[in-house]
């Protein structure tokens, strides 16, 4: 790695440590419903813990006027943490009631490093973004990577240099954010799977009539992508009315063929609409590729929400915390997050 991770950080005891985590969690009715994410920071947070550090975790919610008090309360249950008091443990308020955090200000960054002798970045899933928080601190503060940022990085890079068969498969909805993958992926995966409203561009591309299902707009090169005889379509879908909903069963009992001898499969995006509740395509899905003895990663919002239901988070051999942060480094090799993480 090009940078240094929070294990290499010497005479921890007594220093006041600054770590971005990301605990924008879903909140319904003031109570945390999913802290997947804020599990994942732990281990980072106990390792400071046990050197002796002064900890001062910052984060962010979406809306600029939510706080974070909801997060608070769940987490205090489990660890010693305090609320914009100063402890051994602290949480600040959310990032984005200044906004200075999206305008990435020097001014509001050097007002966070002002309370803080060292940084952590141990948010990979908000690494895309070029905040204050991510990319400001490292410029003004020695700078590390947290536990899960490290192994973030680490276990997607293993899809730069996969085992064979490599077998990925693609969902989800916006094709725009979805075609650096494929782009990419062509030189390196055996097969890629294309469900989801994705395919029902290649659908439309092949001439076939998909009524009024969700379609992307504009021109993706698809012939092309076609003729690499690497993708690979749902053979059957499930309709509602004359939209396009989600995989059939053929489809399924084929991916299920395509991975009896994969050795590699990369999951993100689902296979229907999810959201919608259509989901039995993705959580079909999920169960054959938990069930399965390759090298298994997983993410993506909808995704971690099927595995989530099904109860099945450990039958993966990784599960990103990443969204749009692990497209972007599955595109590109690396993110914001990452490079200002170089400049120590």
């Amino acid at each position: 790695m090009d940078f240094k991770i929070i294990l290499e950080a010497e005479n921890l005891e007594g220093k006041r440590v600054l770590v971005r985590v990301d605990w924008n969690v879903p909140i319904e009715n003031g109570v945390v419903t999913d802290d997947f994410r804020i599990q994942k920071s732990l281990p980072t947070i106990e390792f400071l813990q046990k050197a002796g550090a002064k900890i001062i975790l910052i984060s962010h919610l979406d809306k600029e006027t939510d706080s974070l008090h909801p997060v608070f309360e769940y987490v205090k249950n489990f660890l010693p943490l305090t609320f914009e008091k100063q402890s051994d443990l602290m949480l600040l308020e959310n990032l984005r009631f200044d906004k200075g955090e999206k305008e990435n200000s020097r001014d509001f960054a050097v007002k966070l490093a002002s309370q803080a002798d060292i940084f952590v970045n141990e948010a990979f899933s908000e690494s895309h973004r070029e905040y204050a928080s991510i990319v400001g601190l490292p410029k003004l503060l020695p700078s590390y990577a947290g536990l899960q940022f490290y192994e973030e990085v680490k276990r997607l890079s293993n899809a730069f240099y996969p085992k064979h068969p490599f077998l990925f498969v693609l969902g989800g909805a916006k094709f725009e954010t979805k075609l650096p993958l494929l782009d990419k992926f062509l030189n390196i995966a055996d097969n890629i799977f294309v469900g989801g409203a994705l395919a029902n561009n290649f659908f439309k591309e092949q001439g076939q009539d998909v009524g009024t299902s969700l379609v992307s707009d504009g021109d993706f090169n698809l012939k092309e992508k076609l003729k690499s005889g690497k993708i690979v379509l749902p053979i059957d879908t499930t309709l509602e009315g004359t939209r396009i909903v989600d995989v059939g069963t053929k489809t399924i009992e084929d991916l299920k063929n395509k991975m009896s001898d994969a050795k590699f499969i990369l999951w993100n995006g689902p296979l229907g609409e999810f959201e919608k509740g259509f989901k039995t395509g993705t959580l079909d899905l999920a169960k054959l590729i938990a069930s399965s003895s390759a090298e298994t990663i997983v993410g993506g919002g909808d995704t971690l929400s099927a595995i989530k239901e099904l109860g099945i988070m450990n039958k993966f051999s990784f599960v990103s915390t990443g969204g749009g942060a692990m497209l972007d480094f599955l595109a590109t090799g690396t993110l914001p997050g990452i490079e200002a993480l170089k400049r120590i």
